[in-house]
């Protein structure tokens, strides 16, 4: 499984029903798309969501292959999107472990995001253990719907990403509006570790 986000900040005064229209008039058109197992279309805005210092777009991805990742990459849907805003640089992750409910009540609302560095003392075994734990910690949270944990070993860069039925709990991240939710290989997902 590979995590995989990228983001688009906008001016200040970007007027952000711009991006809600774009997902409500273009969303839909990725909840059949092979490999995906769900793309969370992420939203912030200046001065909410958490006092966000910006205004962003920042869809997050989790693939259950490869192939359906280099499908969207280089296909036209990741193409307009490069037309609209520009080329975003890309950012992804081999997936470390992976949670959610069984049955969730209800539809995200609300994703966290949560960027940590691996110190080069840090013993890696202990690391990923840690990592897998915390992803399964948040599924005792009331609301959590999904948690998983990634690293990036080019840059030892792990990424904590929640998603939550309700407002996100303070203190865990970057916190995003979820305007949409494709699921279409979600069922496909494997939790727990992935090693």
């Amino acid at each position: 499984m590979h995590a995989m986000q990228y983001e688009i900040t906008l001016p200040a005064d970007y007027d952000m029903d711009v991006i809600r229209h774009r997902v409500a008039s273009k969303g839909h058109l990725l909840d059949a798309f092979p490999g995906l197992g769900f793309k969370a279309y992420l939203m912030r805005e200046r001065g909410r969501d958490g006092g966000s210092p910006v205004n962003q777009y920042a869809p997050f991805y989790v693939w259950n292959t490869a192939a359906g990742m280099h499908s969207f990459l280089w296909g036209p849907g990741f193409q307009g999107l490069s037309d609209d805003f520009g080329r975003p640089v890309v950012q992804h992750w081999p997936v470390l472990a992976y949670e959610e409910q069984a049955a969730p009540r209800g539809t995200a609302r609300a994703a966290v995001r949560r960027r940590q560095r691996i110190s080069e003392a840090a013993r890696l075994p202990q690391v990923a253990d840690e990592l897998a734990e915390e992803a399964r910690r948040l599924m005792v949270e009331e609301g959590a719907v999904s948690a998983l944990a990634a690293v990036d070993p080019r840059t030892w860069e792990a990424v904590h990403f929640s998603l939550w039925e309700h407002e996100a709990p303070e203190g865990l991240g970057d916190v995003f509006q979820v305007l949409h939710l494709s699921t279409p290989e979600r069922e496909q997902l494997r939790t727990g570790r992935q090693w």
